[in-house]
C-alpha cells in the first residue's frame, strides 16, 4: 500500500497526532510519502518534528518556474481533463473566503502533486483537514492523480462548510474520516445521502508506551495545566477570571498555561491586572516530553474551549491518569464522563468553570486518583494508535481496490 499524505504546513508543534498516525501506519507495513505544500515557520522544538521535516517533500520548493512547468505539462498532456479541473477550482474559489486566485494556486500545486504521485507509483492520497490540503487532493485527482480521502478535525471545517466547499469534497472523495461521532454527524449535514456510508470515524491516538507508568498525583495545593494555542476559541481568558475568583475565596490553586499564540499579550495583561502572577505561569510551547512533565506535576487538565474537535491534550492528560475539566462541546463528551473521569461545564460559563475547580480542590486525594485511573482506562481503550491506524489502513485498502476495479488500466 503506497499512500501520499497531503498537508499544508507540516510539521507543526500542534500536529503530533499526524506524526503518530503516520508512524503507526508505517509500522503496519504501509509506505507513506509526506507531501506538504510549505515548511513550518515555527521553531520546531521537538526532535521528532525535526525528523518529520527531514522526511517531508515540499511542493513549493519547486519554485515558481518549476510549478509553472508542471502545470503546462499537465495541461498539454490532457487539455480536456485539465479544463475540468480548472472548472472545479473556479467553482470552489467562487464560494471561498480565500478567493479564486488562491484556488488557482491550489490547482498549480495539484499538478505537481499528481506528477509526483505518478513518479513514485502511489496508489492513494490522504489529506488532513478539510481545508486547502483537501482542495489540493481533490484537484490532484481531477488532473489525473490517485483517488483521495481526508480527515476532518473541526472546528474550522464546521464553521464555514459552504466556503470550504465541504460537500463537494466529501462527495468526490473515496471516503472521509471524522475523529469523533459528533464530527461525523457534521459531515453528514453537507454530504449527499449516498455519501454517508463512506463517512467513517477514526480516532486521533496516543502511543500507550509513552504513558506506561504515570506518576501518582502530586502532593500540595491544587495544580492545573492548560495546553493549547492562545486564541479566542480556546477560552484561556476565562481561566484568568476563574483564577481571580478562586483567589478571592482563599482557595490555593495554581495554573500552568502551556502554549503560545496571538493572545499571549492579552493574557499577560489580564494576569497582571488581576495580580495573579504568583498563581499563573506561561511556559511557551513545550515538546512532548515537556508536556508530559507538566501533566505529571499537575492534578488535572483544564480546557475551557468554545470550539473544538476532540483535543489531543484531553487524551494525553487522561493517559497520564489526570482528571479533566472541559466544556460540553463537540467530541469531548464522547470521552470525558462527568463524575467518572472529570467534569464537563457549559462553554463560556465562568461560574460553572470556577465551581468545577473548587470541587476538584475539595475532592479527597484517593477519590481524585481513582477518577484519574478511570480516565486512563477509558482513553487507552478508545485511542490506541495501532488499532486506529489499522482501521484507517483498511479504509485505504478498500478505496484502492475499488478504484482499481472501476479502472483496470490503473
Amino acid at each position: 500500500m503506497n499512500v501520499a499524505y497531503i498537508l499544508n504546513t507540516y510539521p507543526q508543534p500542534s500536529h503530533s497526532f499526524i506524526r503518530r498516525e503516520l508512524r503507526a501506519l508505517e509500522a503496519g507495513g504501509a509506505r507513506i510519502v509526506r507531501l506538504a505544500m510549505r515548511r513550518s515557520d515555527s521553531d520546531l522544538v521537538d526532535p521528532a518534528d525535526r525528523e518529520e521535516a527531514a522526511r517531508t517533500e515540499y511542493v513549493l520548493d519547486l519554485g515558481a518556474a518549476g510549478l509553472l512547468r508542471e502545470t503546462l505539462a499537465n495541461a498539454l498532456s490532457g487539455p480536456g481533463r485539465f479544463g475540468r479541473a480548472f472548472a472545479l477550482a473556479w467553482r470552489m474559489g467562487r464560494v471561498s473566503e480565500t478567493g479564486l486566485a488562491r484556488h488557482l494556486i491550489y490547482l498549480v500545486e495539484a499538478c505537481a502533486v499528481a506528477r509526483r504521485c505518478a513518479e513514485l507509483g502511489l496508489d492513494h492520497v490522504h489529506a488532513h483537514f478539510g481545508t486547502n490540503a483537501t482542495a489540493v487532493a481533490l484537484l490532484a485527482q481531477a488532473v489525473g492523480g490517485p483517488g483521495y480521502s481526508f480527515t476532518t478535525h473541526g472546528p474550522e471545517e464546521f464553521d464555514a462548510p459552504r466556503a470550504l466547499a465541504l460537500g463537494l469534497k466529501l462527495d468526490r472523495a473515496a471516503f472521509a474520516v471524522a475523529i469523533s461521532q459528533f464530527g461525523r454527524s457534521q459531515l453528514a449535514r453537507w454530504a449527499a445521502f449516498d455519501t454517508w456510508p463512506r463517512l467513517h470515524v477514526v480516532h486521533c491516538t496516543i502511543e500507550p508506551e509513552h504513558f506506561a507508568d504515570p506518576p501518582p498525583l502530586p502532593d500540595g495545593p491544587l495544580r492545573l495545566v492548560n495546553i493549547g494555542r492562545f486564541v479566542e476559541q480556546k477560552g484561556q481568558m476565562l481561566l484568568v477570571e476563574a483564577m481571580a475568583r478562586l483567589r478571592d475565596t482563599q482557595l490555593d490553586v495554581h495554573l500552568m498555561l502551556v502554549g503560545d499564540g496571538e493572545m499571549r499579550a492579552d493574557l499577560e495583561a489580564a494576569i497582571a491586572r488581576h495580580g495573579l502572577g504568583d498563581r499563573i505561569i506561561l511556559t511557551g510551547w513545550l515538546d512532548e516530553a515537556g508536556v508530559r512533565r507538566e501533566l505529571a506535576g499537575a492534578h488535572g487538565l483544564i480546557l475551557p474551549s468554545f470550539a473544538e474537535g476532540l483535543p489531543m491534550v484531553v487524551m494525553e492528560a487522561m493517559a497520564m491518569a489526570r482528571p479533566v475539566i472541559a466544556t460540553f462541546i463537540a467530541g469531548i463528551p464522547e470521552l470525558v464522563r462527568p463524575e467518572e473521569t472529570g467534569w464537563l461545564v457549559p462553554a463560556g460559563d465562568v461560574d460553572a468553570l470556577t465551581q468545577a475547580v473548587a470541587e476538584m480542590a475539595a475532592m479527597p486525594s484517593d477519590r481524585l486518583s481513582g477518577m484519574g485511573q478511570a480516565a486512563r482506562a477509558r482513553v487507552l481503550e478508545r485511542h490506541d494508535a495501532t488499532r486506529e491506524a489499522a482501521k484507517l489502513a483498511d479504509h485505504f485498502a478498500r478505496a484502492i481496490a475499488a478504484r482499481a476495479s472501476s479502472d483496470p488500466a490503473r
